[in-house]
Formats: structure tokens, C-alpha cells, sequence
């Protein structure tokens, strides 16, 4: 069963979500996507888990079918997820975060840890100096041919829809492991993951930077619900061993899934399906 709404925030912003499964029963699941600036595009993991439990998920403000013009903050989006949960009805939920959707579940489980019943970071989040790392992974996976397109793209003023497709497919198809399906995957997003809103991606980029999740691990260490997972793509271009160091500062199981990248339930759908299901099994169980 599906149904779907839309919530008006204090600020007047509308936020678009959408529920899979019985929203009757509690806690629930949220999905939160990363980006930051892209539509939500987790329907197909939602999907795997929504029959042990009620699924949302959202479009963040800005993004999708949430409308917003105006400025975006870190905090404003943690208030976001707040004013949701409110309006579901939802005291506690089992929060799953992907890419940059595992830095918003740990700030707000910093904000509002009493809301939180568990979480599952699915690659992320990423802390410390992990970009360069990336940066040389991704340029290792790309011909010199690719990387000097991508970057002409890059510093365009402003690009066409097939400019802004190519870009996309370029920046993404190496967050996979296998090059060729990669590409596909890469090109299939770039259409339907639309448009980017690169103005709330700069600004909640910048304001990561200047407040990095990093300064507050030690608060998050002592915050986090009893059920606390990482779980990352063994070839995600972005440094696993990130997520490995995190793991210990955190004191929190990592899970790493061989052959897939930094979407996994793309490359091994029944690995990720299986651990998403003992995670959720193992919290609305208890």
C-alpha cells in the first residue's frame, strides 16, 4: 500500500513524502537520500523492507516535488525531518540514511536523539580528508579523454539538458564497480535524478565544511541509539577504510559488501535486501 502527502513546514516550505506499507504501525522507517541537491531515488530500496515495516520517504526541500527558493542550512533541513515526523504522527523511527543523507540522520540524531529508534548509515558519512582519496579513485577509473570532459562541462557558465545529462553520467558512473553497467546506471540517474539544484548543493557543501561532521563525533558516539550500523560498497571509489576508521571512533559494526559500489543495492541487491532486512527485522522485532 502506498499513499503520499504534503507537509508544509514553519517556514512555509512544502516538502513532498511518500509511505510504503501500513503507516499504522510504529516505529517506522525513513529514508533519507543524499545529494546534496538531488530528488529523493530510494524507492527500490524502500521497497526491500517495507513488508516488516511502514517506509518514507521525501524529497528534501528544493529538490523534486518539495519546491523551495530559499536559503538552505543544515539545521533547517534537521528541523525538516522534525516537523515530518510530527506530522505522521511518528514519535521514534528507524532512520536510514544514503551518502549525504548518513551526515542529516547524524546531525539530527544529535538534534533529537530521543526520536531516534536506530540507524543505518549506507555509505557515509564520510569525514576527515576522504575527498582527495575520491577524487584520485574516480580520475584512476576515467580515461584522460573523460576526466577533460568532465571538466570542460564543469566550467560551463550554463549547460544544456543533454550538456547537464553527460556531466551527471560522467560524475556518477565511476561510484560503481563494474565500469560498464556503471555507465548505464550513471546515464539512467542522470535523467531521472532531475533537476539538481546546485545552489542547495553549494550551500550545504560549504556549510559541512565549516562545520564538519568530524568536531562532533565524540557527542555523536554518546547519542547514538543501541542499534548503530555502517554499511558501505567495498568499491565505492570513496576510501572504505573512511568508513573503517569511523567504525572504530564510533565503536560501530561496519559491513562491507564485496562488489558493489556506492549504490550496492544496484550491483548485489540480495546482499544489501538481506542485511536491510535484518536490521529493520532486528529493531521493530524488539
Amino acid at each position: 500500500m502506498e499513499t503520499q502527502g504534503l507537509v508544509s513546514m514553519t517556514d512555509e516550505a512544502q516538502v513532498r513524502w511518500i509511505a510504503l506499507g501500513d503507516t499504522t504501525r510504529q516505529p517506522p522507517v525513513v529514508m533519507l537520500h543524499g545529494g546534496p541537491g538531488l530528488p529523493d531515488y530510494l524507492g527500490d530500496v524502500a521497497a526491500m523492507v517495507a513488508h516488516l515495516a511502514p517506509v518514507y520517504r521525501y524529497d528534501q526541500r528544493g529538490t523534486g516535488r518539495s519546491p523551495w527558493r530559499g536559503r538552505h542550512s543544515l539545521a533547517r533541513h534537521v528541523d525538516d525531518l522534525a516537523e515530518l515526523l510530527d506530522a505522521w504522527g511518528v514519535s521514534k523511527a528507524v532512520l536510514i540514511g544514503h551518502s549525504y543523507g548518513t551526515d542529516l540522520v547524524s546531525r539530527f540524531c544529535l538534534a533529537h536523539r530521543d526520536r531516534v529508534a536506530a540507524m543505518l548509515l549506507m555509505c557515509g558519512p564520510f569525514v576527515g580528508d576522504w575527498r582527495s582519496g575520491y577524487r584520485a579513485e574516480r580520475d584512476r577509473r576515467m580515461s584522460a579523454e573523460e576526466q577533460e570532459r568532465l571538466r570542460a562541462l564543469e566550467e560551463l557558465p550554463d549547460r544544456t539538458e543533454e550538456q547537464e545529462v553527460e556531466l551527471l553520467t560522467l560524475a556518477w558512473f565511476t561510484d560503481h564497480a563494474d565500469r560498464e553497467r556503471g555507465w548505464h546506471w550513471a546515464a539512467q540517474g542522470a535523467r531521472r535524478r532531475r533537476p539538481v539544484n546546485w545552489t542547495m548543493n553549494g550551500e550545504l557543501g560549504r556549510e559541512g565544511r565549516a562545520d564538519p561532521l568530524d568536531e562532533h563525533l565524540a557527542e555523536l558516539r554518546a547519542c547514538l541509539p543501541a542499534r548503530t550500523e555502517l554499511l558501505g560498497g567495498a568499491d565505492d571509489p570513496r576510501p572504505v577504510s573512511v568508513l573503517e576508521s569511523l567504525a572504530l571512533r564510533l565503536d560501530l559494526p561496519l559491513t562491507r559488501i564485496e562488489g558493489a559500489g556506492h549504490e550496492p543495492w544496484l550491483e548485489q541487491p540480495d546482499a544489501v535486501r538481506a542485511h536491510l532486512r535484518r536490521f529493520v527485522q532486528g529493531t521493530v522485532g524488539a
